[in-house]
Formats: structure tokens, C-alpha cells, sequence
């Protein structure tokens, strides 16, 4: 979730617990929630209005610090990976429930971070790695749950699902590197940061299918929310049907989804003015 800073501010009292009010007026600013570039749908949707009491209650607490969140944050997205590999409805059922639990310290540690002004380049840092981290770890988690480790659908480990499972962490990857390697090569250049106009691609023919894509969201389907579902949609097939197919389905198609997007994302990008 985006960290942006607050410097022009009265100062409070950070050893008071605050109101909800005092509170939502820093840390959801005018305008935030409804930046779609910036917050993700779950955040408006929900997972804000979590977080803001969660944030109230961590406030004051002055030994839990930001980047301490964001550590935590991205443990729990490794996990979820990790949970992916227990058999059965149960490992699907856990990693989706711990990636809301890293959806939700995405979005308290950088609240608490503006709530005491404590935003800094190191966790906007962290918080990307996290990203990183989390879904590659998420995805790969996938490719060994499909590969049947413990060989409960019968004979040996299908390596070749975890290596599909790989192929999509590192899809999606390359997504998240080629929109921040943006910035990179700008700052390289001695140029500031990308304006969002300068998304849209110079081609009028890659406009519209950059406007078909995300018509249809379907790039998507690799971040670690929407993952996390879809997996957990095919072990509720699984377990009603029996066997893996379904989470094999789901690592083809998020693997193709992640292979696809890479390269339609980079088109994106060169033949747009962000590198002007």
C-alpha cells in the first residue's frame, strides 16, 4: 500500500491513543482511497476500514515500529506460500487467510508510519521487497502444492507443476521490476518521477489493448490477493471433486497470465512516454 508523507501537519500527542477521526485525517487523506493507480480494491473496499482501528490501537505503542510491521508483513506473505503446501482444502484455506493478514499489515504499517511521521525511504523499501517476496513465495507455494508432495493423489511428486509454479513467481517478478525499473532509469537520467499521463502508450493501437487489458483485470490474477482466491476457489473444487486438477488449472492459467503479462507490460512501457 502507498506511504505518502505528512510533514505539514500541528504535532499530536503520540503517547495518546487517538480518536477515529483524528486518526482517519491523516492517515486516509482527501483523495487516497479513491486513487485506483495507488490503493488496491480490497483496501477500499474493506481492509481500510480494518486497519484504521487496528492502527489506533498500535499508535501510541512505541516498541512496535513501521518497518517492524513490514517485516512482519512480509513474513506472513511467506507463509502464505508455505501453508499452500498442506494437503487439502486446509493449506488452501490457510494461505488465503494469511495473505489478508499481510493485506492488513500492508496497510497499518504505513499508517502507523504517517500517523507518527516516521515514513522513510528504508520502508518504502521494505515494503516493495515485501511485495517481492510475497508473491513469488505465494506462487511457488502453488507449483509444490500441485506438484503433490506428499503424494496424496497418488505416485510420485509431478515436478513439472513446480517448475510452472516458478515460472509464475517469476512473472510476476518481472512485472512489479519492469514498473519500478520506470523510476530507475529516470532517476538515472537525472529526470523526477513518472507522471501517471505518461502511461498511456504513444501507439494508438497499444492504447486500446492496454485499455482492453485492464477492462478485463486479468493481469491481476497474479498479485497476492486475487492468487490467494483464486487458489483457494480451486481447493474448494478439489475437495469437492477429488484430486488436484483445479490447482493444476489454476497454476496453468496464472502461469500463462504472468508469462503474457510480462511481456504486454514491457511493450506497455517502451512504447509509452514514461521513458521520454
Amino acid at each position: 500500500m502507498s506511504k505518502p508523507s505528512t510533514t505539514d501537519r500541528p504535532a499530536v500527542d503520540l503517547t495518546v491513543r487517538p480518536s477515529i477521526e483524528e486518526l482517519r485525517a491523516v492517515i486516509h487523506p482527501e483523495g487516497m482511497l479513491q486513487r485506483r493507480s495507488a490503493e488496491h480494491w480490497a483496501g477500499r473496499l474493506y481492509m481500510r476500514s480494518i486497519s484504521l482501528r487496528i492502527t489506533r490501537v498500535l499508535a501510541p505503542v512505541t516498541f512496535i515500529t513501521p518497518n517492524g510491521l513490514t517485516y512482519l508483513m512480509m513474513l506472513t506473505g511467506i507463509l502464505a506460500g508455505a501453508a499452500l503446501v498442506v494437503p487439502g482444502l486446509a493449506g488452501a484455506v490457510l494461505g488465503a487467510l494469511l495473505i489478508q493478514v499481510y493485506l492488513l499489515l500492508d496497510c497499518v504499517d504505513g499508517e502507523v508510519a504517517r500517523w507518527r511521521r516516521q515514513t522513510s525511504l528504508t520502508g518504502v523499501y521494505l515494503d516493495r521487497v515485501g511485495h517481492y517476496m510475497s508473491e513469488a513465495a505465494l506462487l511457488t507455494g502453488l507449483g509444490l502444492r500441485a506438484a503433490d508432495l506428499f503424494h496424496r493423489d497418488g505416485g510420485g511428486s509431478k515436478w513439472e507443476w513446480a517448475f510452472l509454479g516458478t515460472l509464475a513467481a517469476l512473472g510476476a517478478i518481472l512485472i512489479k521490476s519492469e514498473t519500478d525499473l520506470v523510476d530507475v532509469a529516470r532517476a538515472r537520467s537525472g529526470l523526477s518521477a513518472v507522471e501517471d499521463s505518461a502511461a498511456v502508450p504513444r501507439s494508438s493501437g497499444v492504447a486500446k489493448a492496454r485499455k482492453a487489458a485492464a477492462f478485463l483485470k486479468f493481469h491481476r490474477l497474479v498479485g497476492a490477493v486475487e492468487a490467494s482466491l483464486f487458489v483457494l476457489a480451486a481447493g474448494v473444487a478439489d475437495a469437492v471433486h477429488g484430486g488436484l486438477f483445479f490447482t493444476r488449472l489454476a497454476v496453468v492459467v496464472l502461469a500463462a497470465v504472468a508469462m503474457l503479462q510480462t511481456v504486454l507490460h514491457l511493450l506497455s512501457i517502451v512504447l509509452s512516454s514514461r521513458l521520454r
